[in-house]
């Protein structure tokens, strides 16, 4: 990727004679945006979307999947514990994409991914040795099988034996794994259709005195809009180009990934607590490592304002520095986690129904919601690239003022 990236520093792109890609900052920025993702998908999601689930949540889902596997062969035992159990499986990473399956012999079609795991050595096979969870793997005298409930990696004996706590939680050992999930490829996929949709881009400027062709047409104007529209008004013409190789990488790369969470493979990236920590991370790493001292003035010493009020309001000052990139990881992945949620809940509808009334009317409502996703996957984008130009904004603003005299 950094050679990628270095390849990327040779091309001018001046949309409208006015610079948008700073090709430094942006080598800077693809790289460290790739690292950190890669890692947080290599983690395997330690901080997913199971972290903000309540016992009683966690009870509910275990109980559902529990009814849908069986007691032995996982097989379900009810269609409504089955969809709940799809449904909950569904915004799950997982070591495999299954395109569909058959119902009547068990038979999956789809692609395997490779585990690479750390447990006394490297240990690596490829996931279809699990049977889709429903295998225990033996690899150099370890067991390790999937859970059902997280679809995490867990060592076990030659049973596949899970143990458990009084709070339902699993305790087996984990090893560390850095397999490649479908997150991971995904986040892969989107970094190289960014690179060469963009090298595209910026050589046909070159070639065509200044004017876009082909694809190019269709992103130019997003590229504008967010240096006139997001970047020039929150940040100011002075500083707001060093900031703008961020600002695209960000808006695109989240809007890619959003926009690949509505095909019917189960990618549900940015429906990740995983990833979009760690966009909202860069955010905070980026607005106060490059914060002017007037920035850090206003929060642990306000001018204007008397001091026994400064030492009360610089502790929630400073509490806003951190809330901050907690809203922008949570606004992301609740919006896009719900609208997984809520489409799967209606499509299930369909199956219930089981009536002429109800599954045409099922089906328009998962029609016109799916219409709705797109906008959304937009919106989502345009919204965390925006509030973290707000962001960049306050850090690098200049203030003119004078302390308060008292």
């Amino acid at each position: 990727m950094t050679y990628l990236c270095t390849k990327f520093q040779k091309v001018h792109f001046k949309p409208r004679n006015m610079t948008v890609f700073s090709p430094k900052s942006l080598k800077l920025t693809l790289s460290i945006l790739f690292v950190a993702l890669s890692f947080s998908g290599f983690a395997n999601a330690e901080i997913d979307s199971t972290a903000i689930h309540t016992e009683a949540a966690h009870e509910e889902v275990a109980h559902a999947t529990e009814a849908t596997h069986g007691s032995e062969h996982g097989e379900p035992q009810d269609q409504k514990s089955s969809i709940k159990a799809y449904i909950n499986h569904h915004v799950l990473d997982s070591h495999d994409f299954t395109f569909f399956s058959d119902p009547e012999t068990g038979k999956h079609y789809g692609f395997s991914l490779p585990i690479i795991l750390w447990d006394n050595g490297l240990q690596t096979f490829s996931s279809s040795e699990f049977e889709h969870g429903e295998k225990v793997v033996e690899k150099n005298g370890n067991f390790y099988a999937i859970n059902h409930h997280n679809g995490k990696i867990y060592k076990t004996d030659a049973a596949g034996t899970m143990h458990e706590d009084k709070d339902g939680f699993i305790t087996n050992v984990r090893p560390i794994d850095f397999s490649i999930t479908k997150s991971v490829v995904s986040i892969l996929i989107a970094a190289l259709l960014m690179f060469f949709l963009f090298r595209g881009l910026a050589k046909s400027y070159g070639k065509n005195n200044g004017i876009a062709t082909g694809i190019g047409r269709f992103f130019e104007p997003l590229v504008l809009f967010i240096r006139d529209e997001i970047a020039r008004p929150n940040i100011g013409e002075k500083y707001y180009r060093k900031y703008m190789g961020y600002l695209l990488t960000v808006f695109f790369f989240i809007l890619f990934l959003n926009l690949f969470g509505l095909l019917p493979f189960g990618i549900n990236v940015t429906g990740n607590l995983t990833i979009t920590f760690s966009l909202a991370l860069l955010t905070f790493f980026i607005t106060n490592f490059s914060a002017k001292k007037d920035y850090w003035g206003h929060i642990f010493w306000m001018p204007g304002i008397p001091w026994p009020m400064k030492i009360l309001l610089a502790p929630i000052e400073l509490l806003g520095v951190f809330i901050k990139p907690f809203v922008l990881m949570i606004r992301l992945y609740a919006n896009i986690f719900a609208g997984h949620i809520v489409i799967m809940s209606i499509i299930a509808l369909i199956f219930i129904f089981k009536s002429w009334i109800g599954s045409p009317l099922s089906f328009g409502l998962a029609f016109v919601l799916s219409i709705l996703e797109i906008l959304v996957a937009f919106l989502q984008a345009y919204i965390f690239t925006m509030l973290s130009a707000l962001y960049f904004g306050a850090a690098v603003e200049e203030h003119h003022h004078e302390e308060a005299h008292h």
